[in-house]
Order: structure tokens, then sequence, then C-alpha cells
């Protein structure tokens, strides 16, 4: 059942965006942030941290990234209503429900290897980001497309060429790229070339599926 979001919720996330995403200047990116509820897509034992600027526990290993590197990724996606969006590695779902605002009434196709997190995420965007079409599936294999933008919420040891020519005309994609066991740095494609941005820390991009 989701959880609920009331007007403390709402503060928490007012002061998260004041304090924590100084320097993003997409007031789109930072309005989402500002609406939708981080601490629904994390355990309950971690909502109190929901909204300090750090990566959290969602289990399987896995994180939902902190929030300063997300509205970085959403920001630099250069996002508009009525775009296809490929979201990778999605995980607790919040990238996802954030891409589905952003790109009302666009679409989101969301995938994620893991099946247990599938099964938690789910209602959460049933919930919360209905137009989501969240998959069970390798999101290093897709064979769909065009998209407008593609987000990757997984580590890559090198440039997803695979996915890069999944991009529509004038797309864009964004994705941590470097070694598994260190630190990563964000590689934007789009109609200009590549741009590698900062350094970040990402959990890795792995093949096939697990879980039912």
């Amino acid at each position: 059942m989701p959880v609920a979001d009331d007007p403390a919720d709402r503060r928490r996330r007012a002061r998260m965006v004041r304090d924590h995403l100084a320097g993003i200047d997409d007031h789109r990116v930072l309005a989402a942030m500002a609406a939708v509820p981080r601490h629904a897509f994390v355990p309950e034992d971690a909502r109190a941290l929901a909204y300090d600027d750090g990566a959290r526990p969602i289990g399987n290993g896995q994180t939902i990234s902190q929030p300063r590197v997300v509205a970085l990724m959403l920001a630099a996606l250069a996002l508009r209503p009525g775009m296809r969006v490929l979201d990778v590695g999605a995980g607790s779902g919040y990238a996802a429900a954030l891409l589905a605002h952003l790109v009302a009434p666009g679409s989101v196709l969301a995938l994620e290897r893991q099946g247990d997190l599938v099964a938690r995420t789910r209602p959460v965007l049933q919930a919360l980001a209905p137009q989501v079409d969240l998959r069970h599936a390798d999101g290093l294999a897709i064979e769909e497309g065009p998209f407008d933008a593609i987000h990757i919420g997984c580590a890559c040891t090198e440039p997803p060429r695979a996915l890069i020519a999944h991009l529509a005309p004038g797309g864009c994609l964004i994705a941590p790229v470097g070694p598994h066991d260190g630190v990563q740095r964000l590689l934007l494609v789009d109609s200009t070339g590549e741009r590698w941005l900062e350094d970040v820390l990402f959990v890795p991009a792995l093949p096939g599926t697990v879980g039912g």
C-alpha cells in the first residue's frame, strides 16, 4: 500500500530542493523533485533519511541515487512534454516517476533486471506514476525504440553503444561510465556529440535478469 504524503513530507522535499539542489537551474526538474515523494520509493526503515542528499539502499544490493545526482542527470537530458523515454536500471522507480512527471503526456518505459525489485516497485508506480510501463527485463538488450531520451541508472564499463543506437534523431542519453569497482563519470550523448560531466558512484549494469 503506498505510503502517505503529508504536509511535513512536502516541507522536507522543499528543504531538499533548497539545500541540496543548488546549481541545478532546470526549474521543471526542481518542481518535479518537489512534487514526487521520494520517501515512497525507499524501504520503511530508510524513510527518515529519504530527503538527505545521499544514496540509500533499497535491497537486492541496489540503491536509490542521491537527489543531487538524479537532478543533474534529468536536467542534462533537457526533457520536454511528449517525449518517449527509456529508463534502464529502474531500481526503486524514483527516477522513472520523475521522468513521467517531466515528459507527461509522453511515455516512460522502465526496465529492471531484479524481479524482486520490480514486484516491490510496481505498486508504488501504479499509485504515483501509472503511465510508467515497468518491466522485468534486461535493459542492456532492449530491442525497442527509438527513444527521445535514455536514462541509465547503473554503471556501464564502456559507453553503451547499443543503447545509443536506439536514440531518435536529436535524442539524448545519459549514463554513468567507468569501472564497476570504482568511480564512474557521467557521459552525456546528444546531437552535439559526447560530453563527460562529473564523477559519480553507481551500482553495476549487469546483463540478464534475476528472479521471476
